[in-house]
């Protein structure tokens, strides 16, 4: 184990020096995705990584009916598994190096060789390497990525950026994949692949963005009530709305990492804090990737939870591939969990109308609102770090 640890290590390491010497070099969608065609892939699921963003525009734009966009990353290793038990053919599973934690329970005991040995090429977007700047959410992620593959027993490579070398480094570890059933993974590192748009397939005609909605509903909350909001651009824009209003960001808990948690972090506060309204910023991606804390949230009755969702149907941070937001009825999905309101706007008058009654009702309450995919170009980020933002919330709560 020891010395397949080392050589993986010292293999990664060599293409890292290969890469910085090839310079601009970068690879095409198309190309890799028609070499891993030629190589025996027939099936792509995942989660968007911003990494791979234009990669997996490319493969949904490709990839006819053989492609799901998965919840979360276990959900897609067991999807991978359950196409090559029902064809016998070889999938492709692609995810942020953060994922990895939600891949763990399937690829060890269902996909590990000790198990049902099932091969699957696991393309993980390195975020955090270590040696580049990156959020502060990604940094022990980025330390501990080669090092979890490593635990697990998957065998990888670092994909280095030129076409030649790229399809040279997949082809030997497809070799390995294909000749002892098993899980391997490409690590992929910033600018790896060149651009590619995602094609258009619905124009979102909704009347707000995200960014609108967010600031009709934080100027309704009284001083008193909480803000717990989801990664990625939510939590920027929140930010941002306090800043530019001269507003403290004491009140509000980022949660700049954890996608799909931020729910269950709102329930734990308004558990303990049963005098002040909670409210959840949450997004659809988020949402479905652990949608099984609505029937907790619903169970535990928690009268001053409140629950937002900003639904634009797509993983807006990531690159703007499609999630299941539109596809599924939240309000009556929360209903069904337990809540006791759940409302849906999308005007800049429902939201108003749906906020006063969410104010005035018992929780768990929830209010979907549909915006537009896309955010502000300059959209900054939050100046203050995690542990800064945690302390300043703690604070708010005991003062």
């Amino acid at each position: 184990m020891q010395s397949v640890q080392l050589e993986n290590l010292y293999s990664g390491l060599i293409l890292r020096e290969r890469k910085y010497k090839q310079g601009n070099a970068m690879i095409s969608p198309k190309e890799f995705f028609d070499f891993l065609i030629r190589q025996g892939i027939g099936f792509f699921t995942g989660v968007p990584d911003s990494l791979l963003k234009d990669f997996c525009a490319y493969v949904e734009d490709n990839a006819a009916n053989n492609h799901i966009i998965a919840a979360n990353e276990g959900n897609a290793i067991a999807i991978a598994s359950g196409f090559h038990l029902a064809t016998g053919r070889f999938p492709l599973v692609y995810m942020q190096n953060s994922g990895l934690g939600n891949s763990i329970n399937p690829l060890a005991s269902l996909a590990d060789q000790d198990l049902f040995s099932i091969p699957i090429l696991i393309i993980v977007g390195w975020r955090g390497e270590p040696g580049t700047e990156d959020e502060p959410q990604h940094v022990k992620q980025g330390k501990i990525t080669l090092p979890i593959l490593e635990t697990v027993n998957i065998p990888y490579a670092v994909l280095p950026q030129s076409q030649k070398e790229s399809e040279e480094t997949t082809s030997n570890l497809l070799k390995q994949m294909k000749s002892e059933s098993r899980p391997v993974a490409l690590v992929v590192t910033h600018d790896s692949f060149e651009p590619y748009t995602l094609k258009e397939k619905d124009t979102l005609s909704y009347p707000l963005t995200r960014e609108q909605s967010i600031a009709f509903i934080a100027d309704s909350l009284p001083e008193t009530a909480l803000i717990v909001s989801t990664t990625g651009k939510t939590s920027r824009e929140l930010f941002e709305y306090r800043g530019n209003r001269g507003q403290p960001h004491a009140r509000d808990f980022l949660t700049v990492g954890s996608m799909g948690h931020c729910s269950s972090i709102a329930l734990g506060i308004a558990s303990q804090q049963p005098q002040r309204d909670v409210y959840c910023f949450d997004g659809d991606g988020a949402l479905i990737m652990h949608m099984g804390s609505l029937a907790v949230i619903g169970a535990q009755g928690q009268k001053n939870f409140k629950h937002i969702i900003f639904n634009n149907g797509s993983h807006d941070s990531v690159g703007g591939q499609p999630t299941a937001g539109f596809s599924i009825d939240i309000p009556k999905i929360a209903l069904a969990c337990g809540y006791r309101q759940a409302l849906r706007a999308e005007t800049e008058q429902e939201v108003k109308a749906a906020m006063e009654k969410i104010a005035a009702s018992m929780g768990p309450s929830l209010l979907e609102v549909r915006v537009n995919k896309g955010s502000r170009k300059s959209l900054g980020r939050p100046t203050t770090t995690p542990l800064e933002n945690k302390k300043a919330f703690m604070e708010f709560l005991h003062s």
